[in-house]
């Protein structure tokens, strides 16, 4: 009996770990927002990219501990939804580029987050299913890393924010993926395999790339993830449609 008492207290100072990086995640979502309305766009920014990181750590840990539960997974969600859902719509309307309008811009970023919403609620339904061994849509963390790497890189090569009408762009398409069935990896759990080291060779590049250039290279590298999962997806589609006419042909041609 006191064995079992012991293992339950042990687990349950376990949980602490995950937990508090996931908090961290949403304080760094909150001070994010902050940022953005005192009008520093770029600490605002990095404050984003900084619940990024946490937000890896907070599911490495939780799953090297043991102790990933539906309260974890429910906690996650709301972190991100606020760092990665409502701190990118803040920061980017305060931006307010290209001829949209006030209106116009608190509809295109209303659309974000309604979208990133009903993503993060569709990972914890199928979070213990078919989550596992990839994402079903693009994962929020994912579409708002891209576009604020974006605008990291605009700051750095041309001192301010340019080329908003790619932004407005971004937000559509991310907005799209997230809601989709285009499917997504996620970072794989071993090495072994050798898909499993191909990926490992990519993220070891990307990493490098991203310490030596990080405001440079931050938006190639999640651009070409994105890229990727969506070529990925067309060609699924075509050789999809493919086998489906072969057949019909083989089919009218015993007929």
């Amino acid at each position: 009996m006191s064995s079992q008492t012991n293992n339950k207290q042990v687990s349950k100072y376990r949980e602490i770990f995950p937990g508090t990086f996931t908090m961290l995640n949403a304080v760094c979502g909150f001070v994010a927002i902050l940022q953005t309305l005192d009008g520093e766009v770029i600490n605002a920014c990095w404050f984003i990219m900084l619940a990024g990181f946490l937000d890896v750590l907070d599911g490495k840990v939780a799953r090297l501990s043991g102790v990933s539960s539906r309260f974890g997974i429910e906690l996650d969600s709301l972190a991100d939804f606020l760092s990665f859902g409502v701190a990118p719509a803040v920061l980017i309307n305060s931006l307010q580029l290209a001829s949209l309008g006030k209106m116009g811009w608190i509809i295109i970023t209303t659309v974000y987050v309604v979208a990133a919403g009903f993503r993060l609620a569709k990972f914890n339904l199928y979070a213990d299913t078919e989550e596992k061994k990839g994402f079903v849509g693009l994962p929020v963390p994912g579409a708002a890393l891209a576009m604020i790497s974006f605008i990291i890189l605009s700051y750095k090569l041309w001192g301010s924010m340019q080329y908003g009408e790619w932004l407005v762009s971004m937000i559509i398409l991310f907005a799209f993926l997230m809601v989709s069935q285009v499917e997504y990896d996620t970072f794989p759990e071993t090495f072994q395999s050798k898909q499993g080291r191909i990926k490992l060779l990519f993220m070891i590049a990307a990493a490098g790339a991203v310490l030596i250039w990080p405001r440079l290279m931050l938006f190639p590298i999640l651009a070409l993830y994105i890229l990727y999962g969506m070529i990925r997806e067309l060609y699924r589609l075509f050789a999809k449609g493919v086998v489906k006419v072969t057949r019909k042909a083989g089919e009218s041609e015993t007929s």
